[in-house]
């Protein structure tokens, strides 16, 4: 079948031959995606001003959490340390199976476990909810390792403290986990929560 295809393709003008191949790779990319559930039922909104996020569900808040931003401000550069603001979606969940304040590294767990406010660290722990960036001024987020993450540093919640991820509590990390989905889209504000 493949060989009759391929002499079919031979008989036909140049011209289609492109058209059949964009038509064809497009094809692919649909079905190889269509298993791709996106959340559309939740948003997650941050605000830098409030150090909160809060939780939409079909647009009525669900929860609010308390959480620490960047200690440098906001932006997006590369090497700068801090919380990018604009629309960005969570492209990977991680630890899902983990107990609370198990130890990430590399998005690797290591096999420790930190209880909250564990004194002189500060890792990722719990669960990482990876963010990809979906504007031009927030584009290097992913590259940048730009998370919401679990904290053992849960004392400094509500103050700006972290490296430019979203930190929060562990339990909070794993409640956030049971409810949003891959694609679930994320908004970080510079204002207040309205």
């Amino acid at each position: 079948m493949i060989v009759s295809l391929f002499i079919k393709m031979n008989a036909i003008p140049h011209s289609w031959k492109r058209t059949w191949k964009f038509v064809s790779a497009y094809l692919l990319f649909l079905f190889l995606y269509s298993g791709c559930a996106r959340d559309r039922s939740h948003q997650i909104i941050i605000s830098i001003h409030d150090q909160k996020m809060i939780l939409l569900e079909d647009q009525h808040k669900k929860a609010s959490y308390s959480i620490s931003t960047s200690k440098y401000g906001v932006g997006d550069e590369v090497g700068s340390y801090k919380t990018p603001l604009g629309h960005f979606v969570i492209c990977k969940k991680i630890g899902e199976k983990f107990p609370k304040g198990e130890v990430f590294k590399n998005q690797k767990p290591t096999g420790e476990i930190l209880r909250p406010n564990a004194p002189g660290r500060d890792p990722i722990v719990t669960r990482i909810f990876c963010l990809a960036g979906r504007e031009a001024h927030n584009r290097n987020a992913s590259k940048r390792s730009i998370y919401i993450h679990g904290t053992p540093e849960e004392k400094w919640l509500g103050v700006p403290k972290s490296y430019g991820c979203i930190r929060m509590s562990s339990a909070d990390a794993v409640a956030l986990d049971n409810i949003v989905g891959l694609g679930t889209e994320v908004q970080i504000i510079n204002g207040p929560l309205k």
